[in-house]
């Protein structure tokens, strides 16, 4: 008889969602458990676990010495690279990206059309009921029909983005670590996303960047935070896209240098934005970016859905299976890369 495997879910989900992973094996032993820091998990639970399902908290190694895999709930993990416990010898850590790819694609195609076709200004006309003389030329639309839509790299949820796209007869572009290689090995849910690299246009290395701003009537800015992606959209950058190009940031706060932006935006050197993430959030009420007249401010809302947790599942499933059949998991962290 095979020993049990012990799972600890520290985020809360439906009854129905944990009997959908138990039913993956008898030799799965799952506990859920509400916690928000580590001491809410007795000694005795962190010592026998050998797979944690977390929001955020995480043990020591010296609280868990049987812990094989981590599974965040999140695609982003930039607040736990530093824990000792990522770094310890025969632990995998694994991230969410992939599940939450269809929403927030949706977020991206609702900025860029309505950065597009002039959403700000209509609704900023409606509220004072006027019909302006010049409504042809004011709110003349810049089309995703043949432009040309550029991602700051190209993870899952700009391979979403991509395909949706496609359908608009744009073009796509995008920045990647590692140019050569357009697949994604990563999750990615059936009939979703470009696995093979098939929507793109073109992709530019790291070193390149620059040079495909130049092209872009829409950037969107999609890239993990890191060491090397801290304020990698700065002065130089937005200086070189066209003045009528519009910025979508949806990645993390600190990636978009906000005082270069806020200058671009309000000299007019870029004709907009629409921004999900801030170097400080909540955005204090006395940024200029909530009046400025081309900026679409939402809060950090672009990942929520009804459904993040039956897609969360269904990744945390297909790696159960992976794990108990001894294959690759999906979505394996680097730390030294950072995610």
């Amino acid at each position: 008889m095979n020993p049990s495997i012990e799972v600890l879910i520290t985020t809360p989900l439906a009854p129905s969602l944990v009997e959908s992973l138990q039913q993956i094996s008898p030799n799965l032993k799952i506990t859920t458990l509400k916690a928000n820091k580590p001491d809410e998990v007795s000694d005795e639970m962190w010592q026998k676990t050998e797979i944690l399902y977390t929001n955020r908290i995480l043990p020591t190694p010296e609280q868990a010495p049987k812990l094989r895999w981590i599974q965040f709930h999140w695609a982003g993990v930039d607040h736990a690279l530093q824990e000792p416990i990522l770094r310890q010898p025969g632990i995998v850590a694994t991230t969410l990206s992939g599940a939450a790819s269809s929403q927030m694609a949706e977020y991206i195609l609702m900025a860029v059309l309505a950065l597009g076709h002039r959403l700000p200004d209509l609704i900023a006309h409606q509220k004072r009921a006027e019909w302006p003389q010049d409504r042809w030329e004011r709110f003349m639309p810049l089309e995703l029909r043949n432009s040309t839509v550029g991602f700051i790299g190209y993870g899952s949820i700009a391979r979403q983005s991509a395909r949706l796209l496609n359908a608009f007869g744009a073009k796509v572009l995008a920045s990647k670590r590692d140019a050569m290689h357009p697949e994604d090995l990563g999750y990615t849910p059936p009939g979703m996303g470009d696995p093979g690299g098939h929507f793109l246009t073109r992709l530019y290395p790291p070193e390149a960047l620059r040079q495909m701003l130049k092209e872009c009537d829409y950037v969107v800015v999609t890239v993990p935070k890191t060491a090397d992606t801290k304020n990698l959209i700065s002065s130089p950058e937005l200086a070189v896209m066209k003045p009528t190009a519009f910025l979508v940031d949806i990645s993390r706060g600190g990636i978009v240098d906000h005082k270069a932006l806020i200058v671009a935006l309000t000299e007019r050197k870029i004709a907009g934005a629409a921004l999900d993430v801030f170097p400080e959030e909540p955005l204090p009420a006395d940024s200029p970016l909530w009046k400025l007249p081309n900026v679409i401010v939402t809060p950090h809302i672009s990942g929520n859905t009804p459904f993040y947790n039956e897609r969360a599942m269904e990744l945390f499933a297909e790696n159960l299976r992976r794990y108990l059949d001894g294959l690759p998991l999906l979505n394996v962290i680097d730390v030294e890369r950072g995610y």
